[in-house]
């Protein structure tokens, strides 16, 4: 593919708005704020096969989203990275659908290994995956990515524990740190203090990333993520993103967390942002 990633990030925010608006439901702000994200991960740092997909995911690096309510962000990474046709985008939250509202698995959608709608248990799937790779000494790593609201979640803090006990030191783990969740800002419905704090005093590795919405630095982070892998602990990468970055009067607003656009919206927000790989 001969587009650059910030095109590419571009596109993937055009088709998210679309998905959301044609079927008038869907979460396009934390999608938008994870695009950047998936973009650096799906189509630079992640090694995988997506075609012929394989569910066990063996001999290549493993993504699992937990906050399962982004999946716009997610059906249009894994489209335009090859798992599917990017014209089944169009399917989107309709009857009988393979894209789902939430990810799930009997639709057999490729690039789906988990269910993923109930907050909380994405980590928990990461830790099994990245174990197993373990006992059959592959090399590959695990990522997986979480909303901070969805920190306000006991099971969490149980992996987050395991995780470091366990010594899973080929788990890369990102907070979409953008301090919204659906009721309003997480320092007000649920304060998650010194995060950083936290997971260093629960034994990882952690990297703050100031700048989530900048793709070199995006990039960076990951990277280091990676060289910081294999030592023992596992990694977690605090990325501090916009809700609705891309489209002005979508971006820091909590609004915007499960919200659809008007036509007239939606025509505003494709205006800021350049169709650059074809629309769907």
């Amino acid at each position: 593919m001969s587009a650059t990633l910030p095109e590419i990030a571009s596109q993937i925010r055009r088709d998210i708005v679309r998905m959301v608006h044609a079927v008038q439901s869907g979460h396009p702000g934390g999608s938008l704020g994870c695009a950047d994200y998936f973009t650096a991960l799906f189509f630079k740092v992640l090694r995988h096969q997506p075609q012929p997909f394989d569910m066990d995911g063996k001999q290549q690096d493993l993504f699992f989203l937990s906050n399962g309510h982004i999946s716009p962000v997610y059906y249009s990474a894994l489209a335009r990275s090859g798992y599917f046709d990017v014209a089944e985008l169009a399917t989107f939250r309709k009857l009988n659908t393979r894209l789902q509202g939430h990810p799930t698995t009997h639709e057999h959608l490729p690039g789906i290994r988990i269910a993923s709608g109930s907050l909380g248990q994405g980590m928990s799937v990461a830790i099994g995956a990245a174990l197993a790779k373990k006992l059959n000494n592959d090399n590959h790593l695990v990522y997986s990515l979480h909303g901070d609201g969805e920190l306000q979640e006991g099971q969490v803090w149980e992996a987050i524990m395991s995780a470091a006990h366990h010594k899973v030191d080929n788990l890369i783990s990102t907070i979409d740190w953008n301090g919204q969740q659906i009721d309003g800002p997480t320092d007000k419905v649920m304060s998650l203090g010194n995060l950083e704090a936290k997971f260093a005093e629960f034994g990882w590795d952690v990297l703050v990333l100031e700048k989530g919405n900048d793709m070199d630095d995006m990039v960076a982070a990951l990277e280091e993520a990676k060289n910081r892998s294999g030592k023992g602990k596992p990694v977690c990468i605090l990325m501090k993103t916009a809700m609705g970055k891309g489209v002005d009067f979508m971006e820091g607003s909590h609004e915007w967390h499960g919200i659809a656009p008007s036509d007239a919206q939606l025509e505003a927000a494709l205006a800021q942002l350049p169709e650059t790989l074809g629309d769907y």
